[in-house]
């Protein structure tokens, strides 16, 4: 009897001691609230609300109908619509393939040693620090036919007045420049820190072996650098194809719709035209599409190993 209620006390003890720790347990759920309210409105319930908006003719100022699938079958046939598309795969194809190739090779001549190399690498950088629209208005002014800086200084090698941004078959590649001697000092940088941490043994071993320049950067220096290129591929592709505020503060689109990317015509259907509802299906399909450029951009990321300096 007297080992029952030793065993008794010691089982409720026990309990005791357990449940002291229940009791008082760390909840982190005060902590995680507002975070989830805050993620709710400002990422979930815009994405929601613009599913909506896509599945309604709505024209500002006028009463909501439900439409279904008519706006997505509408951007099926809307040429302009695929105009916009071309122009952003032209834009962004070029404003990442450009400063990709003059970043790498600003990068390769900075990381040798000659004088004032670090006063060189401080100005070369500046332009990435303006901000879009004072950049925008600078090569607005200079792209000017009459006034510009650019055709004056073409009139000393015999090359005659161009039209730069006025005209449609160079309006991209116009733009594409500004895009270009913007972000290369970005690209130059992030492979900068790559031929930072890539070893000199193996140059030293293709030297002796008897290989040229052109051998030790196809062979050593590109496969090594191979990630950071990658990296700077993903920056350049997620900013290009979302850019918007160069764009439209030098050309709105134009001429006509010469430069008119997805942003741009979404942007005019939404806010210029007023049609909200087609608006929202072509930012539900862009949405779609920066989707799918992700996850090929990922695959690819994939294909580049960081272990030993090689891409494989």
């Amino acid at each position: 009897m007297a080992s029952t209620s030793i065993e008794t006390a010691a089982v409720a003890k026990t309990s005791k001691g357990r449940s002291k720790p229940d009791r008082f347990a760390p909840n982190y759920w005060p902590f995680v609230i507002p975070a989830l309210i805050v993620i709710a409105a400002v990422i979930v319930f815009p994405w929601v609300f613009t599913l909506w908006m896509s599945v309604n003719s709505w024209t500002l100022g006028q009463s909501q109908v439900f439409a279904g699938l008519d706006n997505y079958a509408r951007l099926v046939v809307d040429m302009r619509f695929w105009d916009s598309l071309w122009h952003t795969v032209l834009y962004t194809t070029l404003s990442v393939v450009v400063p990709l190739f003059l970043g790498t090779l600003a990068a390769l001549i900075f990381d040798a040693q000659f004088p004032l190399r670090g006063l060189i690498r401080g100005i070369f950088v500046m332009p990435m620090m303006a901000t879009p629209v004072a950049i925008a208005l600078v090569w607005t002014m200079m792209y000017h036919p009459q006034l510009g800086v650019l055709n004056y200084l073409l009139s000393f090698i015999g090359i005659g007045p161009q039209e730069w941004i006025y005209n449609q078959s160079s309006v991209i590649p116009s733009l594409v420049l500004v895009e270009t001697w913007q972000w290369t000092p970005l690209i130059m940088l992030i492979v900068l820190g790559g031929l930072a941490a890539v070893p000199r043994e193996p140059y030293e071993s293709a030297e002796i072996d008897g290989a040229n320049v052109w051998q030790k950067f196809r062979y050593l220096t590109l496969p090594m650098i191979a990630p950071f290129l990658m990296i700077a591929v993903i920056i350049r592709s997620i900013d290009a194809v979302k850019s918007f505020d160069i764009i439209y503060a030098m050309t709105q689109g134009g001429p006509g719709t010469a430069s008119e990317t997805i942003n741009i015509y979404l942007y005019n259907t939404a806010f210029a035209y007023y049609d909200i509802g087609y608006g929202s299906s072509m930012a539900v399909v862009f949405f779609i599409l920066i989707v799918l450029l992700s996850f090929v951009l990922m695959m690819l990321r994939q294909r580049v190993n960081w272990s030993d300096g090689e891409a494989r």
